[in-house]
């Protein structure tokens, strides 16, 4: 059986994506597939380009064929070199930058409209958060008005509290 490692298309009209496959020759473009080993989806910038470089290079070790298409998506992620046995087995594979957080933007127009370029805004999520956890510490630390002693006239509260103290010993003995 020949088989060949080639595109499979996904997607919609206009914006193709497509898999890498190991596929038996005589078989669709887009039909059954003894095995999926990557991913190239070439219209974002750069171009999106997974290729599971252990499955490629068993694929390849055993006699697969790839077509050109695929052998040059191989050089780029550097597999091909590494199945020939060249020098530089480091492909041209360029990365997409990191997305940079929502926080971070919204920190630097900040600093921007006010002139400093030091100051950190506190995000909606952790100021609601301090304010939830004061208030239930205001709650569980609040006295029980029951058990307060009364004040006399004439009298402060702290001896108020130690008389009240002192009947409560007298009664549980």
């Amino acid at each position: 059986m020949a088989v060949k490692i080639r595109l499979k298309r996904l997607g919609k009209v206009r914006v193709p994506q497509y898999r890498i496959v190991v596929v038996d020759s005589r078989k669709k473009r887009d039909g059954k597939v003894i095995e999926e080993i990557g991913k190239y989806h070439p219209k974002e910038d750069p171009s999106y380009i997974d290729v599971v470089s252990e499955r490629a290079q068993y694929w390849l070790g055993v006699g697969a064929q790839p077509t050109e298409a695929v052998e040059a998506i191989l050089k780029v992620t550097g597999d091909w070199q590494t199945y020939k046995g060249l020098p530089g087995t480091e492909g041209t594979l360029k990365v997409k930058e990191p997305k940079r957080s929502k926080l971070d933007i919204f920190n630097e127009a900040l600093a921007e409209a006010h002139g400093s370029g030091s100051s950190d805004a506190v995000t909606k999520k952790a100021t609601t958060k301090k304010a939830d956890k004061a208030d239930k510490a205001e709650k569980t630390e609040e006295p029980k008005t029951e058990e307060t002693p009364e004040v006399a006239a004439g009298q402060t509260p702290e001896d108020a509290t130690v008389e009240a103290e002192a009947a409560e010993t007298k009664s549980e003995a």
